[in-house]
């Protein structure tokens, strides 16, 4: 099979790394990254469908949720073309917060209180309803950086002003307590076969203190769920979401994430991602046996096989390498060092250029450093070792990436 990777992240890193495992197999990307280009053909992004029909590709595997949000699948569909991902309309589960507390609240799916504000004024009055802490959220887009936790009223009402500046709509939410899991499963629209679960580390500093990223770090651990939380958040949460989106004439093809919020009284939904998380994909398909490629095939024909994956029992752990200035904005152009002298782990490039002199920063997230070892703690300590062979001017990172596991099955 031909098949099409479109980003340029430490995600389609990963992904083309795992479909590369398949042999017989030729991987393209679109735009892809230095790394990607060691595994895969890279082409320049300019128009994916135009290159997909060009290069004859059987299956087209979309990382990154801006395309989605843009309909790429309804364009590929109507040209007769196999794409793994949801449609534009599902996709709103993502692209619009408002839209998916919305459709959470119609179907009864378990999730924050919240209030839907489409001004700054609407947003103070509607603070009222609310204690805090209070968590804020723009409605569209914002690469995991719109989302402000504010102690008090005064930084809640500067966040509305820092959110609401370009004029989107505001989805105000409940503070909710409890251990954060991000749970992703693949869909044709029916059937349903789940991810293990990896935990996110979303905040910039170690303790989750600092503003938002996209993500600093992620693991993935067989121990996240319990058998029992896994069967409770597939029958109230995502088999209740599948079917309710075919209900709506919406149906939900693709990569399913549900952030979770694991409560005293169950899990609750905390957003909804039409695509892979970023950098919970690292440590997922480092630790996933076998093919890959016949379950995203199968899912974008609509027969995706019911199958459950299988997983190496060694737990996995990525650690991101941030450039100076991050989640702000990225100073690039920094040498980086040390990416060739890792060889317990697998580097997986995201904001990476090649020049003359070798490889320089050219985003946020620079690399996601991914090891393993027999126990979480082990493939911690393997993982920052690897690490620590690494420099660029400006680099930072979190030194906690794992902990909460650890302090969790002390």
């Amino acid at each position: 099979m031909k098949i099409l990777v479109i980003g340029s992240g430490g995600r389609e890193h990963a992904l083309c790394w795992k479909l590369a495992q398949t042999p017989g197999n030729q991987i393209f990307a679109t735009p892809g990254n230095p790394g990607i280009a060691q595994i895969a053909s890279c082409y320049p992004a300019s128009d994916p469908l135009k290159l997909a029909e060009a290069l004859d590709i059987n299956l087209t595997v979309v990382g990154p949720e801006a395309p989605l949000a843009k309909g790429i699948v309804d364009l590929f569909r109507a040209r007769g073309l196999a794409i793994f991902g949801p449609t534009q309309a599902a996709a709103r589960l993502e692209s619009s917060k408002t839209f998916a507390k919305e459709f959470m609240q119609r179907w009864h799916i378990s999730t924050a209180r919240f209030s839907a504000a489409a001004s700054p004024q609407q947003a103070l009055e509607a603070l009222h309803d609310f204690s805090f802490p209070v968590v804020l959220k723009a409605d569209g887009l914002a690469a995991g950086k719109g989302v402000i936790i504010a102690q008090n009223r005064e930084e809640a009402e500067r966040g509305i002003q820092q959110l609401m500046s370009g004029g989107t709509t505001l989805v105000i939410e409940e503070f909710l307590q409890g251990e954060e899991v991000s749970f992703i499963v693949l869909s044709d629209g029916n059937r349903v076969v789940a991810l293990e679960a990896t935990q996110d580390h979303k905040a910039v500093f170690d303790g989750d203190q600092g503003p938002n990223t996209g993500g600093m770090g992620a693991y993935c651990d067989g121990r996240i769920l319990t058998s029992d939380q896994t069967r409770v958040v597939m029958d109230t949460i995502i088999h209740p979401t599948i079917e309710a989106m075919r209900g709506e004439g919406t149906p939900f093809t693709g990569f399913l994430y549900a952030g979770l919020m694991m409560t005293a009284d169950g899990p609750r939904v905390l957003e909804f991602n039409a695509r892979l998380g970023d950098p919970e994909t690292q440590p997922l398909m480092h630790r996933m046996r076998g093919d890959f490629i016949s379950a995203l095939h199968g899912a974008a024909l609509g027969k995706l096989p019911e199958t459950p994956f299988e997983w190496k029992p060694d737990p996995s752990v990525c650690v991101v390498l941030a450039a100076a200035g991050y989640p702000g904005t990225p100073r690039r152009g920094d040498r980086i060092d040390g990416a060739l002298h890792v060889n317990h782990g697998v580097v997986f490039q995201a904001g990476t250029s090649l020049d003359l002199y070798g490889l320089t920063t050219a985003g946020g997230r620079v690399l996601g450093i991914t090891g393993s070892g027999a126990d979480l703690a082990t493939a911690i300590r393997n993982t920052y070792d690897e690490v620590a062979k690494i420099q660029f001017e400006g680099m930072h990172y979190r030194h906690d990436i794992g902990r909460k596991g650890l302090i969790r099955w002390a």
